[in-house]
């Protein structure tokens, strides 16, 4: 089925959609810190080949240091952060689109003052 993910807010410097969960990503579920996650096209959505993710990370967080088999699409929405990638580290801002490729260890250490938020697309079979 098609979906319309209406913006509605932006809570704390992350932004919000109508009728989308923010989801746990952090100590509790993950090696992240300060940090939420909201799947605007997955599988409530019925998508079978992709999945649409925002991820927001409070100055000073970061995400769960990771690598997995597949590859990523990452456009960054607003804010700043270190990103590493393999043993490299990256400023990356605003506006910036990356591509992580699969079994690259990869993180996003916000490093800025405000919130840095992007959107990020993974195969749905994982």
């Amino acid at each position: 089925m098609s979906v319309i993910q209406r913006f509605t807010s932006i809570a704390s410097g992350e932004m919000r959609w109508e009728n989308v969960m923010v989801r746990a990503y952090g100590p509790e579920n993950s090696t992240a810190l300060n940090a939420t996650r909201q799947i605007l096209i997955g599988n409530d959505e019925d998508s079978s080949h992709f999945h649409m993710r925002y991820f927001a990370v409070q100055p000073g967080g970061y995400t769960s240091l990771d690598q997995h088999a597949h590859d990523h699409g990452v456009y960054v929405l607003h804010g700043q952060a270190r990103l590493r990638l393999g043993e490299e580290e990256h400023e990356v801002s605003a506006g910036d689109v990356i591509y992580i490729s699969g079994n690259e260890v990869h993180q996003f250490v916000a490093s800025g003052e405000d919130t840095f938020g992007f959107l990020c697309v993974v195969p749905a079979k994982r």
